[in-house]
């Protein structure tokens, strides 16, 4: 069954007393980091963590794909740490992405920031082990973590929440009921807080930019006028497929939308559509289908741009 947490419905207010429940457990998770009785552990290096207080997607992992730039721009040794959603470690140790790396073992998204960025990307679950494991193997300079707003145990720097510009908090209910992690108060205590695709108060604002099209057999780079009034099929697993197959209906796309759970795992199958029309997909979902790409398979580049006034204040705060 599939819940809206946008809506307040029937099922919502079903689940509101688990919600109750589990506001009150993250409440006292908090306070025992807070008050020492569990440990944060600190890093010789700064952790910078790009997160937000709902679950679903938000726009994160190009984010942090921008950061890692514009850190590399500056001689940086950048590192990143992510849990790898929907991964399956062989063992509780970190693994470090590689070129060799199956996107369905380390997860979509470290793989797809490795594979547009090339700097050391560490999973474990234990991210507090993966910063750990980056600064004592890779020597890094700085370290971005791919979500873990909540996870406490990891000390840093500078807290970055991203928010989506157009669904914000959805229903304003917490789990399950809802698609809150933390209280909106939590947004006070950030140091930044990007709206990722609208205007708001007080926060720095991002849009995800289309670049290009690529294909993903032979690596052809086409403009974003070439699919113009060409019939294609959309596919997208992520957090809110529809942002995606609207993109392609704005370029011209005559998009016929193939919808999949966020963080999907792809099988040839999946794309043996009917007809013979160009495929497009998200990069998080094109790193899943190198292994049994053709050539009617594109993916849509696109680009974040996050603003000189952010990243001065950014690193100013470093």
């Amino acid at each position: 069954m599939i819940i809206n947490l946008n809506t307040k419905g029937i099922i919502n207010y079903v689940l509101l007393p688990f919600s109750v429940i589990f506001y009150l457990l993250s409440l006292v998770r908090k306070g025992l980091y807070r008050i020492g009785l569990l440990t944060t552990h600190s890093f010789d290096a700064p952790v910078v963590v790009v997160g937000n207080i709902t679950v679903g997607g938000t726009g994160k992992t190009p984010i942090v794909i921008a950061l890692v730039e514009h850190f590399k721009q500056q001689g940086k040794k950048v590192g990143v740490v992510s849990r790898g959603y929907g991964a399956k470690l062989k063992n509780s140790t970190s693994q470090l992405v590689s070129e060799n790396s199956n996107a369905n073992e380390v997860g979509d998204e470290p793989m797809l920031i490795y594979w547009q960025t090339k700097v050391a990307v560490m999973v474990n679950k234990n991210r507090a082990q993966a910063v750990r494991d980056l600064i004592t193997q890779h020597k890094v300079d700085i370290i971005i973590s791919d979500d873990g707003l909540q996870h406490y145990a990891m000390e840093r720097n500078v807290e970055i929440a991203v928010i989506d510009g157009k669904r914000r908090f959805g229903n304003g209910f917490f789990l399950p009921a809802g698609p809150l992690r933390e209280s909106v108060a939590r947004l006070d205590s950030v140091d930044f807080a990007i709206n990722n695709g609208a205007q708001h108060g007080g926060e720095f604002s991002s849009k995800l930019t289309p670049k290009t099209f690529i294909n993903l057999s032979t690596g052809t780079v086409q403009a974003l006028d070439f699919f113009n009034n060409q019939t294609c099929y959309g596919v997208a697993g992520i957090g809110h497929p529809q942002r995606f197959f609207n993109t392609l209906s704005e370029l011209g796309v005559l998009v016929k939308p193939h919808a999949f759970a966020d963080h999907y795992v792809f099988t040839q199958e999946d794309l043996n559509f009917t007809e013979d029309y160009p495929i497009i997909m998200t990069a998080k979902d094109c790193v899943k289908c190198r292994k049994f790409a053709t050539q009617q398979m594109w993916y849509l580049h696109s680009e974040v741009d996050l603003g000189d006034d952010f990243l001065t204040k950014l690193d100013a705060k470093l």
